[in-house]
């Protein structure tokens, strides 16, 4: 190996770490470990039905309401990819997010018709072997994850009796909700928060090695530019830069789609989120 390319090697290897820093940040709180996620867990208990799908290496849990009126649709925010990193390069054994924030925003969605997706192994579903790793690094967003949380929407469905689907997708719950939108034909509207929505770009951006065994959202965009969508961003946002999503929204004539935000990847959503869902008088 030349110096040149073990410069690149060391470069690569820091940036890797400077990204699960970014993303630990990204979760982190000024409250200690897991008082936000028991907080609102706690609340999302109270407010629907918790439901588990195990089985599969994917257990997965999901809360929900009663049965909707006929022909409703369904609002299902989709979680991010949580607590990916224990440190700088040890993988966590539990990828539960300290500071859920796809749920916060459904909590704060007043709406009776919300629903509120986990990712797999999340909330406990760690602990069920066997639940590899690789579904919250390399394959956070693999067939079988998508088809898992596509599992997961046919039960809602059926339980609710929904007509049809409203996704809302935090960072790398965005990419989830670009994939299953793209997958299903129930899905009518679109909404994206801080979402990584390019992951090859994005890992360009941060020189990390790329996300091998996942889909990439950006790759489907084209095939739903006609769902009445938005893609909302924070001007903060150092984890998924602002730049990404622009450029890509660009790229795939869906510019008057982007909405930027004075946020940061987890701060600032939260208190702003029932004001930006009427001002954009959404969908």
């Amino acid at each position: 190996m030349t110096s040149g390319q073990s410069r690149q090697s060391r470069g690569r290897v820091r940036g890797f770490f400077a990204v699960c820093v970014l993303l630990l940040a990204g979760c982190a709180s000024v409250l200690p470990a897991g008082t936000q996620t028991a907080a609102a867990s706690a609340q999302a208990d109270a407010r629907w039905q918790r439901h588990t799908l195990a089985g599969n290496g994917l257990p997965l849990a999901y809360w929900q309401p009663g049965r909707l009126a006929a022909g409703q649709t369904l609002v299902v925010y989709v979680e991010g990819d949580g607590r990916a990193y224990a440190s700088r390069d040890i993988v966590s054994a539990d990828p539960t997010p300290l500071r859920p924030l796809a749920l916060q925003l459904a909590l704060a969605d007043g709406r009776p018709n919300v629903a509120y997706l986990a990712r797999p192994c999340q909330y406990g579903g760690a602990a069920v072997p066997p639940c590899a790793p690789r579904y919250w690094t390399s394959h956070r967003f693999s067939p079988e994850v998508v088809a898992r949380l596509s599992q997961a929407l046919d039960a809602m469905k059926a339980d609710t009796g929904a007509a049809a689907f409203e996704l809302i997708g935090y960072s790398g719950g965005g990419a989830l909700a670009v994939l299953l939108a793209a997958h299903r034909a129930d899905v009518v509207a679109l909404q994206t928060v801080a979402g990584n929505l390019d992951h090859a770009a994005w890992s360009a951006w941060h020189g990390v090695t790329p996300l091998s065994g996942s889909f990439n959202a950006a790759d489907v965009l084209p095939k739903i530019a006609n769902l009445p969508q938005v893609h909302w961003v924070g001007r903060d946002d150092r984890v998924v830069p602002a730049e990404l999503t622009r450029a890509l929204l660009a790229r795939q004539d869906l510019a008057g789609r982007l909405r930027e935000v004075d946020a940061g990847h987890a701060d600032g959503w939260r208190e702003r989120w029932p004001a930006l869902q009427r001002r954009e008088a959404w969908p």
